[in-house]
């Protein structure tokens, strides 16, 4: 793991008590610090890591730096004239270069300056609750505090990697998704475990690195978006080199004595790598923070209200990953503002089930959740699948669209391939699902995530024309295949 560069705490002068404590400093902490603090309460915020948390240094920033310069020569090389121009491979070390610039070289002194702007008061150190509206905080040099909390506590501790019950695997000392996107080297041989959207990433961008890669996946590949998504992905990850191992788990995991990674899978087949990284899901980063000095079990998942409010303790909040609601960054932060908001209305008197407040609950978790895969090719998805939708009841209709057939698609380079997908509920004629997957599509996510948010009849949606020529003509032909309502 690379070293971590913490910088000196804000709190100066230490106070015995706040408005509101926030444990865990990353991006979900911050900003529901950050509305408290422009509600008008005073915020205390514990961090045992690096302020910006997981985002910032080992997930989003850095995963999408390591896959960015693969991206732009596949891009290059679909366009003749750029083609000829783009004759090398990837320079794997200029990219780790790069990805070390976007991670801040793991020092977090610009957020930690940022929180003194913004008034937020730091401690660094490893924070349990001590009971209600109490919480210890144990400093590195082994020091304790005890401050307390008038109005709330706030759980913004995220989530951790988790191994599956493979023999041998947690001997085998993998990488997780930490070790993998802060890596000081290109393995030559990678195996990952998990179809998911982190072991497709990681697939996609150690691919376009150099590595020889092997991706193994319990079933298929991205198994929460429509099924058309993951088979795109396989395609290319094997077009461009590596191995793709659907309904495939290893039996047995083990570290040889020489470093390298020895992999039984159920055909008896032995993979030999050099690293293998476990990317098959997310545990609570909740076992060690004192849950069970107020009725509740360490290590679980919080569930929580529409206002972030963990059930049954009307001053404890589960912000972010840690409640299950949604482990995206950008849903964690909209919980954090909506949760910023609703303690500070709170702690002033209001209440937040009527009026004004009554718009800052976080509601959008429960369906309309967007989310950008940067796989080769893309995949962007919101709202249900055609799956799902029926699931749910509802009379729908799927359309779909061949990417390729726009004049945005030949405009954008030769050869190429996509679909987008809209899902009509029929009784309401709005979109409740629209997936899109494609070279360079995540961009055109968010007018989807408003027609759904918006519940824009789609007669309406006739009169928001598109520009001619971009990819964003599909909207049109979405349209046109499903005919007018």
């Amino acid at each position: 793991m690379r070293p971590l560069t913490a910088t000196a705490a804000t709190d100066l002068p230490a106070q015995d008590s706040y408005d509101l404590v926030v444990i865990g400093a990353g991006a979900v902490g911050e900003n529901v610090a950050d509305r408290a603090v422009q509600g008008g309460l005073s915020v205390l915020i514990v961090e045992s890591e690096l302020v910006g948390g997981e985002c910032s240094y080992w997930a989003c920033m850095p995963s999408k730096a390591l896959l960015r310069a693969g991206s732009v020569r596949r891009a290059a090389h679909a366009v003749p004239g750029a083609r000829e121009a783009v004759t090398g491979a990837v320079d794997a070390r200029a990219v780790l270069d790069r990805r070390d610039a976007v991670a801040a070289h793991w020092d977090d002194a610009g957020q930690v300056r940022w929180l003194q702007k913004a008034g937020i008061a730091l401690a660094r150190g490893r924070a349990r609750l001590d009971g209600e509206r109490r919480v210890a905080i144990t400093a590195s040099d082994g020091s304790t505090r005890t401050v307390t909390a008038h109005h709330a506590v706030a759980i913004c501790t995220g989530s951790t990697a988790s191994l599956p019950p493979i023999d041998g695997l947690a001997a085998a000392r993998p990488w997780t998704s930490r070790e993998i996107t802060s890596t000081e080297a290109i393995p030559a041989r990678l195996a990952i475990i998990g179809g998911g959207v982190v072991g497709c990433e990681m697939a996609t961008a150690f691919t376009s690195l150099g590595s020889r890669v092997t991706l193994l996946a319990r079933s298929g590949l991205l198994a929460d978006v429509e099924p058309f998504a993951g088979e795109a992905v396989a395609e290319r990850l094997r077009a461009e080199g590596a191995e793709v191992l659907l309904s495939t788990s290893p039996t047995r995991v083990d570290r040889r004595d020489n470093g390298t990674v020895g992999l039984t899978l159920p055909d008896g087949r032995l993979l030999e790598v050099d690293e293998v990284v476990v990317a098959t899901g997310r545990a609570p980063a909740t076992d060690d923070l004192g849950l069970e000095t107020v009725g509740l079990e360490p290590g679980s998942w919080l569930e929580v209200d529409d206002t972030l409010r963990v059930l049954g303790h009307d001053w404890l909040y589960a912000v972010g990953d840690v409640n299950r609601r949604a482990l995206l960054t950008h849903q964690g932060k909209y919980q954090a503002r909506a949760a910023g908001d609703v303690i500070a209305a709170r702690a002033s008197g209001a209440s937040v089930d009527d009026g004004e407040w009554g718009r800052h609950v976080a509601t959008a978790d429960h369906v309309v959740v967007p989310q950008v895969t940067f796989t080769s090719p893309e995949v962007a998805s919101v709202g249900l699948t055609a799956a799902e939708a029926v699931r749910r009841g509802l009379r729908t209709r799927v359309v779909d669209y061949e990417l390729g057939w726009l004049a945005g698609a030949t405009v954008h380079g030769e050869g190429y391939r996509g679909t987008a997908r809209l899902v009509v509920d029929e009784d309401e004629t709005v979109i409740v699902g629209f997936t899109l997957v494609g070279d360079d599509v995540g961009e055109l996510l968010h007018a989807a995530t408003i027609a759904i948010v918006g519940r824009v009849p789609l007669a309406r949606l006739w009169h928001a024309v598109p520009s001619y020529p971009t990819l964003s003509e599909v909207w049109l032909r979405l349209l046109e295949g499903y005919g007018r309502p």
